[in-house]
């Protein structure tokens, strides 16, 4: 008897996921039943997006679990109607991506490119970045995403500092926590990335306080989620000179208002939500190895904590 799969995201992505999961499902070994439609009381596994219209899972009285193609899991973790695992996508792909898209940025930016890029009008303008080693970022989060990224940027000699909520021991990084070692880690940041995920605790981690920490002129990069920040408290620290640039890659309402005063001001740069995506290929091989490990009796990758919403 067949493992009945359902696809359960945006109708966009069903050409797109179609033959990557299809492939994935018959190199695992797997005898499965992928749909976009099938009676709810048949599906055992849902492959998942917040995009879909399924947003009440009580019906599914089969279901063994849910597996998210989105590594954010905020809109889907809270929902009083999912009783079964839940596990949110952590794949190689997707963490390479959002490691380029990091590498890249904090490289613009400690090389002072933008000045180099948009400063073409005659004139000689000549400044030497230090090396990496003299340049002080911090990682706030230190998952997946967030070790990857301050581990490739530590190898190109950046003096890394990561922060988590809790303690972490990370083999070759520095790392510290609690709002304490918060604000130790933002007092000597240069340059701050934010890979959190959106949870009551993280929420506005960086408001008029915390802003208020860092060396004057930091750069504020953020992938992670557009709720880290308190928009109004960022607009206004970069006003008065003393954030120097904020790149943003998420926010709170997608796609970005074209009123919304990040696209007009001198001192932003908005990017797209392009930073991490999920890499279809990729992605596939891992809801395969967790329906392959859900069939087998054994623990499921990436399973999602609910008490702490990631």
């Amino acid at each position: 008897m067949p493992i009945n799969v359902l696809f359960a995201a945006a109708e966009a992505d069903w050409p797109t996921y179609r033959e990557p999961l299809t492939r994935a499902f018959a190199e695992a070994g797997l005898d499965c039943a992928l749909a976009r439609d099938l009676p709810p009381d048949q599906v055992d596994y849902i492959v998942y997006a917040p995009s879909s219209a399924v947003q009440d899972f009580s019906p599914f009285t089969r279901l063994r679990a849910v597996l998210s193609l989105w590594a954010g899991v905020e809109r889907i973790v809270g929902n009083d109607t999912l009783r079964v695992p839940l596990a949110r996508m952590v794949d190689h792909g997707l963490t390479q991506g959002m490691t380029e898209w990091v590498v890249g940025h904090v490289l613009r930016h400690h090389l002072g490119m933008d000045s180099h890029i948009t400063g073409q009008d005659g004139t000689w303008r000549k400044s030497v970045p230090p090396l990496a080693r003299d340049r002080s970022v911090a990682m706030l989060g230190l998952g997946a995403l967030g070790q990857a990224a301050a581990r490739a940027l530590a190898g190109l000699g950046f003096d890394v500092t990561g922060w988590s909520r809790t303690a972490k021991s990370l083999d070759g990084l520095k790392t510290d926590h609690g709002a304490e070692g918060l604000a130790r880690v933002l007092r000597r940041a240069e340059i701050v990335v934010l890979l959190l995920p959106d949870t009551p605790q993280t929420r506005n981690i960086l408001d008029a306080d915390t802003l208020s920490l860092l060396p004057r002129g930091a750069i504020v990069i953020n992938p992670g989620r557009g709720t880290l920040i308190d928009d109004d408290a960022l607009l206004a620290a970069l006003d008065r000179g003393q954030i120097g640039h904020a790149t943003l890659d998420v926010f709170r309402t997608e796609p970005l208002p074209a009123e919304h005063p990040y696209w007009s001001h001198p001192r932003v740069t908005v990017t797209p939500h392009i930073a991490a995506e999920t890499r279809p290929d990729s992605a596939a091989r891992v809801i395969a190895e967790n329906i392959r490990r859900g069939e087998a009796g054994e623990p499921l990758l990436h399973l999602v904590d609910r008490t702490r919403g990631y």
